[in-house]
């Protein structure tokens, strides 16, 4: 749906940016007609690290997986760099959460990092050398180079988190998306996820995370979003992050949820 909307979004609403990796407009999800994401209106900064932060339940996953067209929406549009998701997904990374893996598939770390390669080696096609050694260098890049041959389930959850992170460096991307990257891994993994979103940040590319951990978010990133089913801001960490957006953020779901039902039965919306 991200793909038929949003070649139209900028001609038809000209305050989101063609300079913005991201653009979304009114987004509303609903799963089972009950709202998940309600009006959602955003404009990702370039070259940036962006955390979507807010309590469990807010729709931050949703967020990006609408973004993707992994899930569909009820309304609104989504735009990379003014164009729709088709054109340009060649140009965007995804690191899931790691829970949502299947690692018992049998493949091992290179071949993992290797998949993020296949839009440039082309599908069916065998691996050459050349993408193989690309495929190291990202595992060397978050310290799991002499784990290449391991099978992913012989892995900790710490070293599996940085193989996925390895595969999206693979695709060389220019936007990322990473969903809750730091959950449950050690400090040694977190310090090395940091480190490469911060290189990334200094190529120029922008990394946008869903995450939990208040206390590392004015640390971690630039940009915040503080999301709970709507916006409730958005932009630089040291203006986003006060005591009053955290209230109207974590303080105020069920105030939200009471909005929106009413909305939805006056049929407004997105």
């Amino acid at each position: 749906m991200s793909d038929v909307r949003g070649a139209s979004l900028l001609s038809a609403h000209p305050e989101h940016s063609a300079e913005s990796p991201l653009s979304i407009h009114a987004m509303t999800v609903a799963y089972r007609r009950r709202p998940v994401l309600w009006d959602v209106d955003y404009d990702a900064p370039a070259g940036a690290l962006v955390a979507i932060v807010g309590p469990n339940g807010a729709g931050k996953s949703t967020l990006i997986k609408a973004c993707l067209g992994l899930v569909a929406m009820a309304s609104g549009r989504v735009a990379f760099w003014g164009r729709p998701l088709r054109e340009v997904r060649g140009r965007i990374g995804y690191v899931p959460q790691r829970e949502s893996v299947d690692w018992e598939f049998p493949v091992s770390a290179l071949d993992v990092v290797c998949m993020g390669r296949y839009r440039k080696i082309g599908w069916f096609r065998p691996v050459s050398r050349a993408h193989k050694e690309v495929a190291r260098a990202c595992l060397a890049r978050v310290g799991m180079e002499e784990y290449a041959s391991r099978q992913i389930s012989q892995l900790s959850g710490g070293q599996q988190q940085r193989v996925f992170l390895a595969r999206a460096l693979a695709q060389e991307a220019d936007l990322y998306f990473m969903d809750e990257p730091f959950a449950g891994v050690d400090a040694a993994t977190e310090r090395a996820i940091i480190e490469v979103l911060r290189e990334l940040r200094s190529a120029g590319r922008t990394v946008i995370c869903v995450h939990h951990d208040l206390a590392t978010a004015r640390e971690y990133f630039d940009h915040v979003m503080l999301l709970n089913m709507r916006v409730v801001a958005a932009g630089p960490v040291e203006e986003v992050l006060t005591a009053e957006n955290l209230r109207k953020t974590y303080g105020g779901r069920l105030t939200l949820l009471s909005e929106v039902s009413e909305a939805v039965a006056r049929g407004e919306g997105g």
